[in-house]
């Protein structure tokens, strides 16, 4: 059997239907067999940081894998970026690098990179040996980048393999559980009952684990407030109400208070790694159950009292079913979270003030959640608005909201929608980007149109890199807008006509909404421009008080 058909039936035998790529001539044996499969679909990008960047979007949106294929050298290196990304935030990819031949590695070969410069970037880099080997490690990277805690798998090919008709080794199944150790689970159960003010912080392996239900099954046997990390927001929708808020630069001081208050917590799917924590300076309970899928998180930061190396879900279940009566007889966590929350909005009432011109980003928010329906799965790309969303734009459900996590990389926010569309054609996709952060991507608004896929993308546009310029003025005593240009203003909806994209403006926050409504019932690509306010406050100094 050729070697690229072998690759492809190992992709079809563990339903993976999509593949995100850009073709090159070390890839087209490969792209051939892919061709041929009627039940795969081959997505080209513009640009290899957006193809590990869709399929990043595709599995968070999803829980299902998607492949990425590169060419060496370049297109690898390129793709890193999104590989990196979803090693921090724990999201399987399995990332097919066309590699170098064996017998010329080291000789300078066109596109030639030494395959070990990855080992940092993903879960596991693997680099097939042998023409016969390659089915068997495919099946291999696909089980590795499954298993508990997930994350992306390189696995390089080389190129010379691809054409070899060769016996090809067979492939083993494998098992994805991690059972959580039943003496841990009755003493985490014992410790939470007796809390009288417990919370509960919910990670993003709450939702790789398929294990929203049981969350707010616990949280609400506790009457315990839910905070989430940036990875854990929408494990339960905005509008539950012991959702307290994002542990981020946006919260308030009012949840940090409650966060202190709390006698006991109950850490589950999370890392608990610096970005999440502002640096280890949340103020959680020194009594701390942490359940996670990695033993080196356990310890980072905050010792916990009891830590448990297993499946959210699996060890949820397990605590419910081990409470007694007294569960959570200290406080209402629903009223402490109203309160919470009224003060927020107290705070930021300036911010949401719709006959402000231009308006801010937070009043820009509030209005697109009003605009679009619950199912609309959101992208967010990382900026100073998606600080701000953390708190203010509620998610719907856990996986109709993603983000980047502590790798915080601008420019995902687009490519993400485009994989969350392919992985749920079914739904509207919506796209929340920053000026600065969708001229990293801004290509694949072609990809969109090409692609056919009715994404709307929201781009609020300040003409700045404002929450740098916020600190370069306010801590480094440079002007106002010091890297801004706006004397070389953008204008989005003449970039996306011209990538045969129907685009929109929005001019002011009542347009805004009434724009994204009709963009989001369109059966097309469609961008949003709205201006925003450059000189806003940033999220992190105005909860301080800078």
């Amino acid at each position: 059997m050729h070697v690229s058909t072998a690759v492809v039936e190992r992709l079809r035998a563990n339903g993976i239907d999509t593949v995100f790529g850009i073709p090159g001539k070390q890839s087209l044996p490969l792209n051939d067999g892919i061709d041929r499969a009627d039940d795969i679909r081959y997505v080209v990008a513009r640009h290899e940081t957006a193809v590990s960047q869709a399929a990043w979007g595709y599995a968070e949106t999803s829980g299902r894998l998607a492949a990425t294929i590169v060419v060496p050298g370049p297109g690898d290196m390129n793709a890193m970026n999104g590989l990196k990304n979803a090693k921090n935030d724990c999201t399987p990819l399995l990332h097919i690098a066309i590699e170098t031949e064996p017998e010329l590695r080291g000789g300078d070969a066109i596109h030639e990179t030494p395959p070990d410069i990855y080992d940092d970037i993903v879960k596991e880099n693997l680099l097939v040996e042998t023409a016969e080997a390659t089915a068997a490690e495919i099946e291999r990277a696909i089980m590795i980048a499954q298993t508990p805690p997930k994350g992306p798998v390189r696995i390089g090919v080389p190129k010379n393999f691809l054409k070899q008709d060769v016996a090809v080794a067979s492939s083993t199944e494998y098992e994805l559980s991690a059972p959580a150790e039943p003496d841990d689970v009755t003493a985490a159960a014992e410790l939470l009952d007796e809390a009288r003010k417990p919370i509960v912080v919910a990670g993003g392996g709450v939702r790789t684990a398929g294990a929203a239900t049981e969350l707010s099954a616990v949280a609400e046997s506790l009457r315990a407030p839910i905070v989430t990390t940036y990875k854990g927001k929408g494990v339960v929708g905005g509008d539950h109400p012991l959702w307290l808020g994002t542990l981020s630069g946006s919260a308030s001081p009012e949840l940090d208070e409650t966060l202190a208050a709390a006698d006991a917590a109950l850490v589950v799917g999370s890392d608990l790694d610096a970005v999440a924590t502002s640096n280890w300076s949340a103020p959680l309970p020194d009594e701390l159950v942490h359940v996670t899928l990695d033993a080196n998180d356990i310890g980072t930061g905050y010792s916990p009292t009891i830590g448990i190396v297993a499946d959210a879900r699996a060890t949820l279940d397990e605590l419910e079913d081990r409470f007694g009566d007294g569960a959570g007889d200290g406080w209402d966590g629903a009223a402490e979270v109203a309160a919470v929350r009224d003060a927020y909005d107290e705070r930021i009432a300036d911010l949401l003030d719709a006959e402000r011109e231009p308006p801010t980003s937070v009043a820009c928010l509030r209005a697109v959640r009003r605009a679009i329906p619950d199912e609309t799965v959101v992208s967010a790309d990382a900026g100073g608005f998606r600080v701000w969303a953390l708190n203010v734009f509620d998610a719907a459900g856990p996986r109709r909201y993603v983000n980047p996590g502590s790798w915080a990389t601008m420019g995902t926010g687009l490519p993400a929608a485009i994989g969350a569309q392919l992985s749920n054609p079914e739904k509207p996709v919506l796209a929340l980007c920053g000026d600065g952060g969708l001229m990293m991507a801004v290509h694949e608004l072609h990809t969109a149109v090409a692609e056919d896929l009715p994404i709307t993308t929201v781009v609020f546009n300040n003409d700045d890199y404002a929450i740098i310029s916020e600190e370069a003025e306010r801590s480094y005593g440079l002007e106002s807008g010091a890297y801004g240009w706006p004397s070389a203003a953008l204008d989005f909806p003449t970039i996306a006509e011209g990538m045969g994209m129907t685009a929109l403006r929005a001019d002011g926050i009542a347009d805004l909404e009434n724009r994204v409504a009709e963009a989001v019932g369109r059966d097309e690509p469609v961008l949003v421009e709205v201006r925003t306010d450059p000189d806003e406050p940033q999220a992190s100094a105005f909860m301080e008080g800078a």
